[in-house]
């Protein structure tokens, strides 16, 4: 049996330095504070809790002299500006990419135009998307997209990590809708590059294993993907998720990881597989 491992599986830069930022500062501090999890991945936010980060729900539980760690997902201008009147010590951990998301929705609404956003409703990046305009339209599915009523002017961007396929559904949809549309494609460039891969492995190998939280929006839709192109694929969150019977009498398994997971948990998922298929020569890279 041979192991084909996904070259960019596993956490994104933004991910990784968010949370490497938030091992620092909890270090150097003795605790941090964030308002959420910073991650979705269940194994990260335990390890992160053993080293002094604390996980609130409003910026009043937070003690005057320690930090708090604004989350990869974006935060909301009026939490920014709450928090600089209370005069706390801010990290800000936002991913650049979503910033840069930040700034095309803005731009957009200067243009005078109303402003949807492709992604999931109540995802934390959606939701710190949405707070940088005024009263945007959130749609997640085509069948939402053909509800609404025709309009004007609209500016379009989507969720950093949207499939291609469902935006690209959905935008043909507001092309029969608006008549002035500007979209712009702002999937990031990890995304992007992970879904093609995990196209093309779960493609050619006999059984497809995603490693990723199911609370994880991006690692479900890797394994979406991956289901559409092989019927034996399997998420899981740790090694012990791994049913031997899955691997019998297969040539060929692929691995890759949503972006919040750890390179750790790879790791062991993928000496697992080997334990089981009783593998000696090493994985190969994929992509």
């Amino acid at each position: 049996m041979k192991i084909f491992v996904a070259k960019d599986a596993g956490y994104c830069f933004g991910v990784r330095d968010a949370v490497n930022l938030a091992y620092t500062t909890a270090r150097k501090h003795g605790e941090v504070y964030m308002l959420g999890h910073i991650v979705h991945n269940e194994n990260v936010v335990r390890d992160l809790e053993k080293v002094g980060t604390k996980v609130v729900e409003s910026l009043d539980e937070v003690p005057r002299d320690k930090p708090v760690l604004f989350r990869a997902h974006g935060t909301a201008p009026d939490v920014w500006n709450q928090a600089r009147e209370k005069g706390l010590n801010i990290v800000d951990a936002t991913c650049p990419l979503v910033i840069e998301i930040h700034e095309e929705a803005r731009k957009l609404e200067a243009e005078g135009r109303k402003i949807i956003i492709i992604g999931d409703h109540g995802h934390d990046e959606v939701v710190g998307i949405a707070s940088q305009v005024n009263d945007p339209i959130i749609v997640a599915t085509p069948e939402e997209a053909q509800k609404l009523r025709k309009m004007k002017r609209v500016g379009v961007v989507s969720q950093s990590t949207q499939m291609i396929e469902n935006v690209q559904a959905i935008i043909n949809i507001l092309m029969t809708k608006v008549f002035d549309l500007h979209f712009v494609n702002t999937i990031c460039f990890p995304t992007k590059r992970n879904h093609e891969q995990i196209k093309e492995l779960a493609s050619m190998v006999d059984v497809m294993i995603v490693i990723g939280s199911f609370t994880s929006a991006n690692s479900n839709r890797l394994t979406q993907l991956s289901l559409e192109r092989n019927p034996n694929s399997h998420q899981v969150t740790c090694a012990d998720d791994l049913a031997p019977e899955w691997f019998a009498g297969v040539e060929t398994v692929g691995i890759s990881a949503g972006a919040s997971t750890p390179d750790k948990i790879i790791t062991e998922v993928i000496n697992e597989v080997r334990k089981i298929g009783k593998i000696k020569e090493e994985e190969m890279v994929y992509g």
